[in-house]
């Protein structure tokens, strides 16, 4: 598969993955996210930023601020805390 073929898979999953998390199917969500990181390895391509920030590493659920992830900024940072106990602190710039 070439490069270009699975990059558009991993965009279209991303999407998936938010309109399931946006409706509620957060298990469905689940399955669209592993599927993007799957594809992202198998072809050594990276997962979009957005995308990325916005999944959870340990349960792999897309995160919907408020409903299933709080989200707090301090001292330069984000801080994301998944229903899952997962932390995920980023960077960023004013």
């Amino acid at each position: 598969m070439s490069a270009e073929i699975a990059e558009e898979r991993i965009e279209r999953l991303a999407a998936l993955a938010e309109e399931a998390a946006a409706a509620g199917k957060f298990d469905r969500s689940r399955e669209y996210v592993r599927l993007a990181r799957r594809l992202a390895e198998r072809n050594r391509l990276s997962l979009p930023r957005r995308f990325a920030r916005s999944t959870c590493d340990d349960c792999d659920v897309f995160q919907r601020p408020g409903v299933n992830v709080r989200v707090r900024v301090q001292r330069g940072r984000v801080i994301r805390r998944c229903d899952c106990g997962a932390t995920a602190r980023y960077p960023y710039r004013e």
